[in-house]
């Protein structure tokens, strides 16, 4: 069993207890708030870190909301397929072609969430993704155990497993969408898996 297989499968038994509760956004007249916490500053730019939370966002301000986005640019090896960001593995399984998802995978965070208009696949009215060919249902137990490995592999990225042990807040997605439907990761997948993925890691130090 190699080190990603051992950490999967410590991660996959340490997540079947974890709770994580996804708390709403209030909406007031002056604008929004998490927590009591105003979502965007007096300046109209979008906050990226309280004393209560993380919200992460590549767009945001904070020391941590940038590094946290799955836009981020982190280079690391999944299933044999060398990725530029996490975010290329969500926007490449939108893709049915091999060949056009392999290419999708050289693509950093930013420029594949915008490629992937070029797919001639309708993954949202199939609720059908693929990964190197193979059909994969959305909302599949298969499908959540292959964002697991995704994660797994994503933080062998020495830089990516040290912000998450550095991060001592509650992190968030306010921007994210809820419905599987409408997103191949909601924003309550997002902020469980991370906050899950950083527990984690804190146990696996101790």
């Amino acid at each position: 069993m190699n080190k990603i297989e051992k950490e999967l499968k410590e991660f996959k038994k340490f997540k079947e207890n974890y709770q994580y509760e996804l708390k709403e956004v209030e909406e007031r007249e002056d604008g929004n708030y998490y927590e009591g916490e105003p979502l965007v500053n007096e300046e109209g730019k979008e906050v990226g870190e309280c004393e209560k939370w993380i919200n992460a966002g590549f767009k945001h301000s904070g020391p941590y909301a940038k590094v946290l986005s799955n836009l981020f640019p982190y280079e690391f090896e999944f299933k044999g397929k060398k990725l530029q960001s996490i975010e290329s593995f969500f926007q490449g399984i939108k893709f049915r072609d091999v060949e056009m998802q392999n290419l999708v995978f050289n693509y950093s965070g930013l420029t594949s969430n915008h490629i992937k208009i070029c797919s001639d696949w309708d993954w949202k009215g199939t609720g059908i993704i693929y990964w190197q060919g193979e059909a994969i249902d959305r909302f599949s137990e298969q499908y959540d155990d292959l964002v697991d490995e995704l994660y797994i592999s994503a933080i062998q990225n020495p830089l990516y497993r040290n912000v998450l042990l550095k991060c001592d807040k509650l992190i968030i997605h306010t921007m994210g969408t809820r419905e599987k439907s409408e997103t191949v990761f909601t924003r309550y997948e997002f902020e469980k898996e991370l906050n899950c993925l950083k527990d984690f890691l804190k146990e696996e130090e101790e």
